[in-house]
């Protein structure tokens, strides 16, 4: 599984980064910060056989890619095993998905995970990956003490793969 991916400015590298590494701390699971895992929103999950047919896609989209700033806002879970934070869905967050979507050379070869096609999509942000439920609870409590809403930029968009963690654009 490829992700295509939005990374962020280094203010908000900076507060994502604390987050995961505070975490990490309180709860004993290092998996972000081990895996060198940085802050990023995932805005496609894509299953293709060759990064190869990929790539071309993604590089076009930077040429066209505009900057957004987003509202953080909320603490979430995907259960058993992530915490993470999440954004407002903003008209900056719908475009992007859409035109994440509309460059995939999408076919038999190549598909896009259900839960990230334009209008079925949760953006977030990863803090914890692989928890157990006592180190989702003592991540939540941590959050609960520690998070605050803010504002994050967007700065670029990358090609990544899952298992192990490898950035190619």
């Amino acid at each position: 599984m490829y992700l295509i991916t939005a990374y962020f400015d280094e203010e908000t590298n900076r507060i994502i980064r604390r987050h995961i590494e505070r975490i990490a701390a309180c709860s004993g699971n290092d998996f972000m910060t081990r895996n060198n895992v940085p802050p990023h929103l995932t805005i496609s999950a894509v299953e293709a056989r060759d990064i190869n047919e990929l790539v071309p896609s993604v590089r076009g989209l930077g040429g066209e890619f505009l900057s957004g700033e987003i509202n953080i806002v909320s603490v979430g879970t995907l259960l058993p095993y992530v915490m993470y934070i999440t954004p407002v869905m903003n008209d900056y967050l719908r475009t992007l998905s859409q035109r994440v979507y509309d460059a995939l050379p999408l076919s038999d070869e190549i598909k896009v995970n259900r839960f990230y096609v334009p209008g079925n999509w949760l953006p977030h942000v990863t803090l914890g990956k692989t928890l157990d439920k006592d180190q989702m609870r003592e991540a939540f409590f941590y959050l609960q003490d520690n998070f605050s809403p803010f504002r994050a930029r967007v700065t670029s968009i990358g090609l990544s793969r899952v298992n192990p963690y490898e950035e190619f654009l």
